[in-house]
């Protein structure tokens, strides 16, 4: 499906919930069945929406929109400014993790039985 038809058929799907709702307030019972399963409908196409709007939007990200008019701005003056190149020392990590040294099973008290304290 692509991006359009996906916003139409939320539409009609949203649009058909609204009117079936208003008639599930008043105590219709096929109404209520039909918001019920339109609800499960519309959380697979808001789904299906979300999938394609994020492939659309990564397919666009590079492509800029062109400008109506640029007449309007006026240049900016640049000004001749030397910055100096500041060096930061880059902190220490306060922990680091360790690997953790090999858990040595330790074996359980045996609880004695009859049996064996009278032998």
């Amino acid at each position: 499906m692509a991006l359009k038809d996906t916003f139409k058929h939320l539409r009609d799907l949203i649009n058909n919930i609204s009117h079936d709702l208003t008639k599930a307030e008043n105590g219709n019972k096929a109404a209520s069945q039909r918001v019920r399963t339109g609800t499960v409908k519309l959380e697979k196409v808001a789904k299906l929406y979300r999938k394609e709007s994020i492939k659309n939007e990564k397919a666009t990200k590079g492509q800029k929109k062109s400008k109506k008019s640029s007449s309007s701005k006026k240049p900016v003056a640049k000004t001749a400014v030397k910055h100096k190149a500041v060096k930061t020392k880059t902190k220490a990590k306060s922990h680091r993790a360790h690997p953790r040294a090999w858990s040595v099973k330790r074996p359980s008290a045996k609880i004695l039985s009859k049996k064996s304290v009278a032998r």
